[in-house]
């Protein structure tokens, strides 16, 4: 896979309804186009070989524009800094301590994710 190395890679779930609509919201804030949208769900979608399909769909993945792949927590902390509108999100994160607990409280998350996801998806399917 060729990597544009000066934008953001961000490597999500597109088949959860939750992640995809996240990472909608991140596109729609990413005027500058400073990152890069990597859907793993779909099989056509080749990855780097450092990341491997069943990881990817684990966990959130970023890789910095200097190589470097990140998981979890810090994955969000990453994008929130290349989007000036939650710049603010980010400076919270760097507080002591603050990392730990983003970092626990999405691996609780991960757990839960299939529900929250099927959730998410009928909810928003009454609202339509």
């Amino acid at each position: 896979m060729s990597q544009d190395c000066s934008k953001l890679i961000v490597y999500f779930d597109g088949s959860c309804a939750l992640c995809q609509a996240e990472m909608s919201y991140y596109q729609m804030q990413d005027a500058a186009g400073m990152m890069k949208f990597v859907d793993i769900s779909v099989e056509e979608e080749s990855l780097p070989e450092d990341l491997s399909r069943q990881e990817a769909m684990s966990s959130l993945h970023v890789r910095k524009p200097n190589g470097e792949l990140i998981v979890g927590a810090a994955s969000f902390v990453s994008i929130w800094q290349a989007l000036p509108r939650l710049n603010w999100a980010a400076r919270i994160a760097a507080l002591p301590g603050v990392m730990p607990t983003l970092e626990c409280a999405y691996r609780l998350f991960l757990k839960g994710r299939p529900g929250f996801s099927a959730l998410f998806s009928a909810l928003n399917r009454r609202r339509h």
